[in-house]
């Protein structure tokens, strides 16, 4: 059963950025709009399990979030001696009250308006990444840094860095949003990533996170139905999706694909998803999502894994490394090889990735599974045992152990 502390997380995690939207819309200050979001949150992970939770949630972190970012910006003002800047910033009352209308949802998304304010071309494409994942997407500098594999102060530096930058930028969807729409596709990717498959904690899933980057996407696609890459990457999402009840068992064990039970999976998900990158490959050249998605959708519309067309998806994937030849799209690659050309050719093209992928758990965890394939077992278990001690997912952990387990003499 779901219990006060549970359920006021995920209002906390659904909610903030919509609060944090608000606030940058009314007062501009993205860095002090964020420090006044974390200190109502704060105030609501205090209050709300033992009086509550209001009627409106969104509406009280505003009006808590507007008193705290008002009283920040009276006192730095009084400190800096400009009290006329101060009465400038917002009309006499806005210091006691909440913005007019905050109870009320904005006739703009201000979800996606801070998307691509947080993607501005003044930054770099990483710190964009980087800003829009912890401010739209809710993620921890920890967890942004080890989706970048960079030091935690590494990426705290960054994203303030990318803070100081868009200060003072004035909020409202912007003239040249297409310009930022590679860096917007990128970040809502990575927030969906998180969502479906956790890097940390113990769920395997963040299923609020996945489901908000579905929403943001479908809000771009809207904005663009012709884009192709729009329309590849919430097909991508859509397809991915469709398999989140199946890839848990009933104690929230990873369950791997080749063993879920596809009656589970979402079928109208999996429709829709096929229908959007059909069209969407049908109107011109291929791009990376789109490719993602039409590997997805092979995957999807087998009856069964034995059923998988494996050759079609490794021939997706030598077009995607032709657009994007990065680790991980070779590192799937490689799963590829080795289930048309056996396990000993997908271990060859491991061996490549070393340096590139030796840091994170993926490697070693795929590893593992060709060499039981192969019939080395004691190589099996060590590969399993060191991608466990590697990733701080509890559910991948037992489930990495378990299969270490099953290969014990």
């Amino acid at each position: 059963m779901e219990g006060p502390f549970s359920r006021t997380e995920d209002l906390l995690r659904r909610h903030a950025p919509q609060v944090l939207g608000a606030l940058v819309r009314r007062y501009g200050h993205f860095d002090s709009a964020e420090d006044a979001v974390q200190e109502a949150l704060l105030a609501a992970a205090e209050q709300w399990p033992r009086a509550g939770v209001p009627d409106n949630p969104r509406g009280w972190l505003i009006r808590v979030g507007a008193r705290r970012l008002t009283d920040a910006l009276r006192a730095e003002e009084a400190r800096r001696a400009r009290e006329e800047k101060v009465a400038a910033l917002a009309p006499r009352d806005a210091f006691t009250a909440p913005p007019p209308g905050a109870d009320r949802a904005p006739r703009e998304d201000d979800t996606l308006t801070l998307l691509f304010l947080s993607c501005h071309p003044n930054l770099t494409p990483p710190a964009q990444i980087a800003l829009t994942l912890r401010a739209v997407g809710g993620l921890t500098t920890a967890e942004i840094a080890r989706a970048y594999l960079v030091p935690e102060a590494t990426m705290a530096q960054r994203i303030s860095r990318a803070k100081q930058k868009v200060r003072g930028v004035r909020f409202g969807r912007p003239d040249n949003w297409e310009d930022r729409l590679p860096a917007v596709l990128q970040t809502l990717y990575l927030i969906f990533n998180e969502g479906y498959t956790a890097t940390s904690g113990t769920s395997l899933q963040r299923r609020e996170l996945a489901g908000e980057a579905i929403r943001l996407a479908r809000e771009v696609h809207r904005l663009l139905p012709e884009h192709g890459e729009v329309a590849g990457l919430l097909a991508l999402m859509l397809l991915t999706d469709a398999r989140r009840d199946a890839r848990t068992g009933p104690h929230g064990e990873l369950v791997p694909l080749d063993e879920q039970d596809r009656d589970r999976w979402d079928k109208a998900a999996i429709d829709e998803g096929v229908a959007l990158v059909t069209r969407a490959l049908s109107r011109g050249p291929a791009g990376p999502y789109q490719l993602r998605a039409a590997i997805a959708a092979v995957h999807d519309e087998a009856p069964s894994a034995r059923e998988t067309d494996w050759q079609e998806i490794l021939g997706l994937y030598d077009v995607l490394l032709r657009l994007v030849p990065g680790p991980v799209e070779r590192l799937n690659r490689a799963v590829a090889v080795a289930m048309v050309q056996g396990p000993r050719a997908g271990l060859a093209e491991l061996a490549a990735l070393e340096d590139e992928l030796g840091a994170g758990h993926r490697l070693d965890a795929v590893r593992g599974h060709l060499l039981e394939r192969a019939g080395a077992l004691d190589e099996a278990r060590a590969a399993y045992e060191a991608a466990a001690a590697k990733t701080l997912s509890l559910p991948e952990q037992r489930y990495l152990h378990t299969r270490a387990a099953r290969l014990k003499p």
